[in-house]
């Protein structure tokens, strides 16, 4: 399926399947050997990086534990700007090392929001680690230590990612094409 219709919009595939795990699997590689040590704490952010999650948690080789949080920021296809905690953190994360696991980083105003949510429970560290990044759309400075790739600023969908809850269980990555 070179393109796809979700709802009004149109998508052709952008990065296929072999791509994203080729990617995701060099993301894993420096993973492994970061936090070789550490029995890192994987926070998954629902619902978009639950693919990503998945596929990252299976080329990890080391110690760790993976839970979930959900953070909302967007509506249809844009950044609402404001970030709401809707389920929260259980774990004790005292003395953890912590990374953040992520769809997309656009804004990065749902990701500055977690960093500093985190902050305040104590943790070793904490590591940022997306799927995708739109450096030319951040408008907050994040230390993004592990990207799977940078990508221009449209709007995509597939592989977790959607467009008005739509799309997530395609396992390629699609660009909106202008109609």
């Amino acid at each position: 399926m070179n393109t796809v219709r979700i709802k009004d919009k149109t998508f052709r595939v952008s990065i296929p399947e072999a791509e994203i795990r080729k990617r995701i699997s060099v993301v894993a590689d420096r993973l492994n050997k970061d936090m070789a040590d550490k029995k890192p704490l994987f926070l998954a952010v629902l619902n978009g990086s639950f693919v990503f999650a998945a596929d990252l948690m299976r080329m990890i080789t080391i110690p760790c534990e993976i839970s979930f949080v959900k953070l909302a920021s967007y509506q249809g296809t844009t950044s609402t700007g404001k970030v709401t905690e809707v389920i929260g953190i259980n774990e004790d994360l005292t003395g953890r090392h912590i990374v953040i696991v992520e769809d997309i980083v656009d804004t990065g105003l749902t990701m500055k929001r977690m960093v500093e949510t985190l902050g305040t429970r104590n943790p070793a560290s904490v590591h940022i680690c997306t799927l995708l990044v739109k450096p030319e759309k951040l408008q907050v400075d994040l230390n993004i230590e592990y990207a799977a790739m940078e990508i221009p600023n449209d709007f995509i969908v597939g592989y977790g990612l959607d467009y008005d809850q739509e799309g997530r269980n395609l396992k390629d990555i699609y660009t909106v094409v202008a109609d």
